[in-house]
């Protein structure tokens, strides 16, 4: 039986002690459950909604923790890239998979730069584009010979606050032939208020209910966040899962994806 695949960790980058907890975490986790992880953190997040707040750590120390990673744990890792730069820049070669952020999931000189590179790429579907149309970002990502491709639903938002989740849309994903992945944390985010306002910045307590659904409508994988201590998270504290919740959450999923996968 394939397993199900499971990309989570910290929203970005803040420090080596917190990444290797993670980690650490992730990887028992793996083992205990039986899933297939990739750990997913941002060096740079570009989409903050004020300039003063934490942007990530950059490339050269990230490389660092991303290297440190690698040396010491057997896993894959995901990060985005925002700017053209930083397609050439050093931290390419510790990067398993190359992220489309869903705000630039149409940018087609980045996307050909990311496809070009030959790596595994993870389209975020942007929380303004129908499915269907999905199939533009990956015939670019084709016309330079790269098929290694996943896709990412984390909701639709309409100009509006709260993102809906359509489950039609994973049905719409999978008839393009690529495994397709659902976003539970960043499909609970509330735009207009900050990620570190725990009361109004995300709705966390339907992330298992929404991970539920997508896992029973055949999606491949699943996406979230997770920190040692979510409260003092430096970005998206309001959506990230606790070490606990994120057991919580494997446990209630697992069953249904075996079920799901058992012939």
């Amino acid at each position: 039986m394939k397993k199900l695949k499971i990309i989570a960790g910290n929203c970005i980058l803040e420090n080596l002690e917190t990444s290797l907890k993670t980690v650490e975490f992730l990887d028992k986790m793996s083992l205990k459950y039986d899933f297939d992880l990739v750990y997913k953190s941002s060096f740079k997040k570009d989409n903050r909604s004020s300039a003063d707040y934490y942007s990530g750590p950059g490339i050269e120390k990230s490389s660092k923790i991303f290297d440190t990673i690698k040396k010491n744990y057997d896993c894959k890792i995901l990060t985005d890239f925002h700017n053209l730069y930083e397609v050439n820049s050093e931290i390419v070669k510790y990067v398993d998979v190359l992220q489309i952020p869903a705000y630039l999931c149409m940018q087609t000189e980045l996307t050909l730069e990311l496809a070009k590179l030959g790596k595994s790429i993870n389209i975020k579907k942007g929380q303004f584009l129908h499915p269907e149309d999905v199939i533009n970002i990956i015939k670019k990502i084709e016309s330079v010979g790269n098929k290694d491709i996943t896709i990412t639903e984390r909701g639709t938002s309409f100009g509006y606050r709260d993102l809906v989740v359509d489950p039609r849309t994973f049905v719409i994903l999978k008839s393009f032939g690529y495994p397709v992945i659902f976003d539970g944390g960043h499909s609970v985010r509330k735009y207009g208020f900050p990620s570190s306002n725990l009361k109004e910045g995300g709705s966390k307590q339907y992330v298992v209910a929404l991970c539920k659904s997508a896992v029973a409508n055949d999606v491949d994988g699943i996406f979230v966040e997770v920190h040692p201590d979510p409260n003092k998270a430096l970005c998206d504290a309001a959506t990230q899962l606790s070490f606990d919740e994120f057991e919580n959450l494997i446990k209630k999923i697992i069953p249904i994806w075996s079920i799901n996968n058992e012939n």
